[in-house]
């Protein structure tokens, strides 16, 4: 397994991943399909300028074509304050590989390794059993329940953080 950034060709595995009644089950069902391109060249160019770190899942190097998912870190305001935070999804083909927390684990590594990001939270909806079991064997903290926005949606979720340089085994 190994992590890429997004490109403006990822709009396929987007749309597979945002627009899926499945896939989007815990975060308030399927998103629209139109404005999905324009989604993908927005965080295609974020990641090109390391703004954001959004890294397509590639399961198989032999085939990197083939992606399973996403894993990314990014930065926004959470109560006027600067908030890190750390999201991923993986195609239900690929679900029950370990594939979401080794990518979880690259990306929180590389945090740690370039002492960038600082502490780093997760919101996966209390309803999503795996992404919590995710946060638990990383080392996150589970700090209670809260409702975040996602997409113009209100997520009841679970509250992790984690401070890669201290919390996550070298």
């Amino acid at each position: 397994m190994y992590l890429r950034d997004v490109t403006p060709d990822d709009v396929d595995a987007y749309l597979r991943m945002r627009c899926d009644p499945v896939m989007m089950r815990d975060l308030g069902g399927p998103l629209p399909s139109e404005g999905m391109k324009e989604k993908v060249r927005r965080d295609a160019a974020e990641a090109a300028a390391d703004t954001s770190w959004i890294k397509m899942i590639v399961p198989d190097p032999g085939a990197p074509d083939i992606v399973a998912g996403h894993v990314c870190v990014w930065s926004h305001e959470s109560d006027e304050e600067p908030m890190s935070e750390i999201g991923w999804m993986v195609l239900p083909e690929f679900q029950g590989r370990g594939l979401g927390r080794l990518a979880a684990r690259a990306l929180l590594e590389q945090a740690r390794d370039k002492d960038r990001w600082g502490d780093i939270h997760a919101f996966p909806a209390t309803s999503n059993a795996p992404s919590n079991g995710i946060c638990r064997s990383l080392g996150f903290r589970l700090l209670g329940e809260t409702d975040v926005d996602f997409a113009d949606r209100v997520i009841h979720s679970n509250h992790w953080v984690i401070s890669p340089s201290q919390d996550l085994a070298s």
